[in-house]
């Protein structure tokens, strides 16, 4: 099975060798028939600490790392 690969931007590099990513969708609204804008935060292992806040990046599904993070950052998106 492919890892899953999705795209967001670096909300948080306050913890060593993690960084928060924030990863936007948007989905149809049930009644009202309106797309919305919906985020989810995911933990992701950065090992030389290079991503900043407000970096675009994708993050790749990996084997857990720690309790919240199975996520690790590929490439920085520009």
């Amino acid at each position: 099975m492919p890892k899953r690969i999705l795209q967001g931007v670096v909300v948080s590099d306050k913890q060593d060798k993690t960084v928060v990513v924030s990863v936007e969708r948007q989905v149809m609204h049930p009644v009202y028939k309106k797309f919305v804008k919906k985020s989810k935060k995911f933990a992701a292992h950065d090992e030389n600490n290079q991503f900043k806040v407000g970096d675009r990046v994708s993050i790749e599904e990996c084997r857990p790392i720690s309790k919240h993070k199975s996520w690790t950052v590929v490439t920085e998106n520009a």
